[in-house]
């Protein structure tokens, strides 16, 4: 799992939704709300804020970038 962040991180222009997904419910938990969008909770409110969706089959790159602040702030505010 830490390649796929890794990837990620390096490349979020270029990265499978799937992936991305996994590696958001790792971090996050299972998603809130599933729709287009897979929601997921963070333990503070506003920004970043992790939401994704497929299109065809890989993930908008600017929310990988935000899935990646989200998991940076979280690992930043974990004791």
């Amino acid at each position: 799992m830490d390649k796929t962040l890794e990837n990620i991180r390096r490349n979020p222009r270029n990265v499978r939704f799937d992936d991305l997904r996994k590696v958001c419910d790792r971090y996050f938990g299972p998603p809130r709300a599933r729709d287009s969008h897979l929601f997921y909770k963070t333990p503070w409110q506003g920004e970043p804020l992790v939401n994704i969706q497929s299109v065809r089959g890989m993930a908008k790159p600017y929310q990988a970038r935000q899935a990646i602040k989200a998991i940076d702030r979280l690992e930043e505010e974990s004791p």
